[in-house]
């Protein structure tokens, strides 16, 4: 499988895209004090295909992120049947995390995917009320990776949406470290009751678990959780894993229209994920009950545009 590789001139940090399946960046070295640093997680062979989409790097999921409850929606009088594909029977992480995008520019230290949902899987077409064009450009500025999104309603309809990605982050970042070195932190004060994985439609204060604010070692929590009422600094917010000590951190910024963020921790693996979301699982289900779970809309011809970043460098005091 192709795989596109950017480099920083600068500080010769380095990202590797698989255009191929999802336009999936799969790997993220910063150098930091003249060390390479790997972000990213992958599991072994995922550049070779075979692997579960959704399993490695950065799955871009859209235009719904997470589950959408049996894979049953309606909109606009119209009633949706998706595919099925978790193992509640539940439709997951949209339509274009597993198809191929197509590259429309690149240099050195970027790289432009473009995805449409009529033309690059046809065949998924009939499933959502509009059709889409979803742009992505990967940059490298020294040790930050910078992720653009451009989506854009192609269709002479009001489509419904949402954004996610599902990063997974390599632990520990140091050879000489240790997972248990590693902490988390997402400044949420809320979470997203769930049953079977699908919010009931309550959110609740974090509970001792759930907590992250403050910071919490990877190894003492076992998370697959949808958090919400989300604390920004200004225009934006950062979510951060620590090496303690590697004396390191990854820190990943999301402007406020990432309302949620999933944290998970993968089963027997070195890893945590920390997946920004602009709406909550099955949001086009919970607003047809009134509830606000950040559903977007988008209208016909209409243009939206936003971005995340990952930087990596040592532990800020």
């Amino acid at each position: 499988m192709p795989i596109i590789t950017l480099t920083d001139p600068r500080t010769g940090a380095s990202a590797r895209i698989l255009s191929d399946l999802g336009f999936n960046c799969f790997s993220f070295t910063a150098v930091v004090n003249g060390r390479p640093v790997e972000v990213l997680d992958a599991v072994p062979g995922f550049e070779s295909g075979g692997q579960k989409p959704s399993g490695s790097g950065i799955p871009i999921l859209f235009p719904f992120p997470n589950r959408i409850r049996a894979g049953k929606f309606s909109w606009a009088g119209k009633d949706y049947q998706l595919p099925v594909t978790d193992k509640f029977g539940n439709a997951i992480h949209g339509f274009c995390h597993d198809r191929p995008w197509r590259i429309i520019n690149q240099g050195a230290n970027f790289v432009t995917g473009q995805f449409k949902l009529s033309v690059d899987a046809p065949e998924r077409r009939a499933l959502w009320p509009a059709d889409f064009v979803i742009e992505v450009d990967y940059e490298l500025l020294h040790n930050r990776l910078r992720t653009n999104f451009r989506i854009t309603n192609s269709s002479n309809v009001v489509m419904p949406w949402g954004l996610g990605t599902h990063a997974y982050f390599r632990l520990p970042l140091s050879a000489e470290s240790r997972v248990e070195d590693c902490l988390v932190e997402v400044p949420a004060a809320k979470y997203w009751e769930l049953m079977d994985c699908l919010p009931t439609g309550q959110r609740l204060p974090v509970d001792e678990g759930r907590d992250l604010r403050d910071g919490e070692y990877v190894s003492v929590v076992k998370l697959d959780d949808v958090l919400t009422d989300i604390d920004c600094d200004g225009p934006q917010f950062d979510c951060i894993v620590y090496d303690e000590r590697a004396g390191l951190q990854i820190t990943q910024t999301c402007p406020p229209i990432f309302r949620e963020v999933v944290v998970f921790t993968p089963p027997n693996r070195n890893a945590v994920c920390l997946e920004p979301y602009t709406c909550a699982t099955d949001a086009i289900n919970l607003e047809q009950q009134g509830i606000d779970a950040g559903l977007r809309r988008l209208g016909p011809g209409a243009e939206f545009h936003t971005w995340i970043d990952l930087s990596a460098s040592l532990v800020l005091a």
